[in-house]
C-alpha cells in the first residue's frame, strides 16, 4: 500500500492517544513468562509485541520472529533458559542479516548451548534449553543495548543471578536503566556501579500489575510536525509520564532547539510551538536515543536547517541501515548530506522537490519519520502499512491532524 500524504495547514490542533511502549511492553512481557504472577497494562499493539506474545505462548519447534529485532535478541536469551526446551528462532531476511553473535557469545559463557543453523553469527538460531549456572560474563560496552537488555532479563531466574561487565564506553544506557528499573518495580534486586552489572536471583515475585507508558518513540513525530508549523499549534498526547523510562524521552529537551515547549499535566504532555529554531546548525549526540535520529534529521531538512547527528553507529543494523536510507532519501527531496558509520551531517536547505516517492525499507520509522514533510510539500510513502511493527494507528491519527493520506 503506497499512500500520498499532504496537509496544507500550517497551524495545527488536536489530541492524539498513542499506544504503549514497544520497548517497556516486550520486557515486560518476557518478565511476565518468567513470573506470570505479573499483569500488564496498556500493552503496545504493535507488530513486534504481537510476536513477543505468539512466541512466549507457544510450543512450537520453530519461532519465527519476522522483523522484530527486540524479539529476536529477547527470546534468545529466553529460550537458552527452558531446561528441556529445543526451539528454532528464525525471522525475516533482514533478520538474517543482522547479526547476533556477541549476544550467542555471552550466553555461551554463561553456559548455554546455541548453534547457528546457516551463517556463522547470524539467525537462524537453534536453541537447546537448559539450566545455566555460571554467572559472571563481559561483553563490549557500545553494542546494542538489547543484547544487554536480553541478560538482564533473564539474570534473576539464574541460580547465581548475574554479574555483567562491560567494557568500554557505555551506549544507550537509558535503555539498560529501563530493563533495571522493571526488574527492580517486581522485587529484583541489583546494582550498577561503573561497567559492572550485579542482578541477584529471585525465584517468585508477588503478584503485581504493570502500567505501559505510552512510547516516545512514536510521540517524535509529533514533535517533527508542531516544530515544522507555525506558533499557536498545539498537539495533547497520552498517556506519558514526566519522569519516564524511555531514553526517548529526551524529546522534551531536545525540542526546545525547534521552538518546541513541552508541558506534562497528568498523563498528558502537551507540545506547543512557540518561537522560532535556535540559531546555527543543530548539533546532537544521540547516542543515547538513537531511534529519532531519522525523526531528527527529517525535521532539520523540512525547516530548512543543517545538522551534525553523532552517536548513530547503532542505525547500521537496525530494519535497514538507516543513515544510508536517510542518505538516499533526503537527497532525492533536494538535500545535501553525507553520513559516515556513526554520524550524518545535513546542510541547510531551501526548496522540496514534490511527489517524490520514499521507500520505506521495511523499516516503521522511515515511513513515519518522513510523513511530517507532508506539511512542506506532497510526497508518497511506499508500503505505508508498515507502520504496523510499532505504531498500527499512525496513518488514522494522522488523519485526526487534518493530513490527507490517499491510497496511491
Amino acid at each position: 500500500m503506497n499512500i500520498k500524504i499532504s496537509n496544507p495547514r500550517t497551524r495545527i490542533n488536536g489530541d492524539i492517544r498513542i499506544t504503549g511502549s514497544k520497548s517497556e511492553s516486550n520486557r515486560l512481557l518476557l518478565l511476565q513468562a518468567l513470573y506470570p504472577q505479573i499483569k500488564i497494562e496498556n500493552l503496545s499493539n504493535s507488530d513486534d509485541s504481537g510476536v513477543m506474545q505468539k512466541a512466549l505462548a507457544s510450543g512450537a519447534e520453530v519461532a519465527d520472529i519476522h522483523h522484530a529485532g527486540t524479539a529476536m535478541r529477547f527470546l534468545t536469551a529466553f529460550f537458552a533458559t527452558r531446561e528441556g526446551r529445543e526451539v528454532t528462532l528464525t525471522g525475516s531476511k533482514r533478520m538474517t542479516e543482522r547479526p547476533i553473535k556477541i549476544l550467542v557469545d555471552a550466553l555461551k559463557q554463561l553456559g548455554a548451548e546455541i548453534t547457528y543453523v546457516a551463517e556463522e553469527g547470524y539467525p537462524p538460531l537453534k536453541i537447546k534449553g537448559k539450566r545455566l549456572e555460571k554467572n559472571k560474563v563481559s561483553l563490549q560496552a557500545n553494542v546494542s543495548s538489547q543484547y544487554i537488555s536480553a541478560l538482564l532479563l533473564i539474570a534473576p531466574t539464574l541460580k547465581n543471578g548475574l554479574e555483567l561487565t562491560l567494557e568500554g564506553k557505555i551506549t544507550s544506557v537509558p535503555y539498560i536503566k529501563m530493563t533495571l528499573a522493571l526488574l527492580g518495580e517486581i522485587g529484583v534486586t541489583y546494582s550498577f556501579e561503573g561497567n559492572t552489572i550485579r542482578v541477584f536471583p529471585k525465584e517468585e515475585v508477588a503478584p503485581i500489575t504493570l502500567t505501559v507508558e505510552s512510547d516516545w518513540s512514536s510521540a517524535s513525530y509529533f514533535y517533527s510536525i508542531v516544530a515544522m508549523c507555525e506558533e499557536g499549534t498545539e498537539i495533547s498526547l497520552s498517556a506519558y509520564k514526566k519522569a519516564s523510562l524511555q531514553g526517548d524521552s529526551v524529546l522534551a529537551e531536545l525540542y526546545k532547539s525547534f521552538g518546541v515547549e513541552t508541558t506534562f499535566k497528568a498523563n498528558t504532555v502537551t507540545l506547543r510551538k512557540k518561537g522560532r529554531h535556535t540559531a546555527g546548525d543543530i548539533r546532537f549526540d544521540l547516542a543515547n536515543a538513537p531511534d529519532i535520529a531519522q525523526t531528527i534529521a527529517v525535521t532539520c531538512f523540512g525547516m530548512g536547517l543543517g545538522c551534525h547527528l553523532t552517536g548513530l553507529h547503532t542505525l547500521k543494523i537496525k530494519e535497514t541501515d538507516r543513515l544510508e536510507a536517510l542518505k538516499t532519501e533526503l537527497s532525492k527531496l533536494g538535500a545535501s548530506i553525507k553520513v559516515t558509520d556513526a554520524e550524518l551531517f545535513l546542510e541547510p536547505s531551501g526548496a522540496i522537490n514534490k511527489n517524490v516517492a520514499i521507500p520505506t525499507y521495511n523499516d516503521h520509522r522511515m515511513a513515519m519519520a518522513f510523513a511530517p514533510l507532508g506539511l512542506k510539500v506532497p510526497l508518497v510513502i511506499e508500503e505505508a502499512e508498515v507502520v504496523s511493527k510499532s505504531y498500527p494507528d499512525f496513518w488514522k491519527d494522522l488523519e485526526k491532524l487534518h493530513f490527507q493520506a490517499e491510497t496511491v
